[in-house]
């Protein structure tokens, strides 16, 4: 089994175990479809979907195989010593961003973490980079302060302007 079977039924395992957990979320009388235990269940539905997707994706590509055993013990190779370091390079942007986080602020901090991991990953470092980045992190912050009501740090250096 390829490592996109294994990730998908992983997936689907923390999803079920998920979805099982949220029976443990009181109910109170303020919960309604989206309330305490809605919002979860549609995650736990998203996260069975990717899951499930990956799994065909793996099974498809399983089947369209047309590489040589040569060729192929050799991608499998080149792969397995590329994803270690870059897992570890992702894993120290999330801590940065998480040690950025309370000075900066959110909107500050998201920015840096779009524009961090896009050159990480080999995206183009032109005038494109930090416009993505200042407007994903708009978009996330109006999803999440102004759509969703969902407080966000706004830094030391920003207090009360953002939030």
């Amino acid at each position: 089994m390829t490592k996109d079977m294994w990730g998908g039924v992983a997936l689907l395992i923390i999803a079920a175990a998920y979805y099982i957990g949220i029976g443990q979320i009181a109910e109170s009388t303020l919960s309604d479809d989206v309330g305490a235990t809605g919002l979860p269940r549609m995650l736990a539905l998203s996260l069975a979907v990717v899951a499930l997707a990956l799994i065909a994706r793996s099974l498809i590509a399983a089947r369209a195989a047309t590489v040589t055993a040569a060729g192929a013990a050799n991608d499998d190779e080149e792969e397995e010593t590329a994803t270690l370091p870059r897992a570890i390079g992702l894993l120290l942007f999330g801590a940065a961003y998480i040690l950025i986080l309370p000075y900066a602020g959110y909107l500050v901090s998201i920015a840096l973490l779009i524009a961090g991991v896009c050159a990480y990953e080999g995206a183009a470092r032109d005038w494109r980079l930090p416009v993505i980045a200042i407007a994903g992190a708009a978009l996330y912050w109006a999803i999440f302060v102004k759509l969703l009501g969902v407080h966000q740090p706004a830094g030391l250096v920003f207090s009360g302007l953002l939030s």
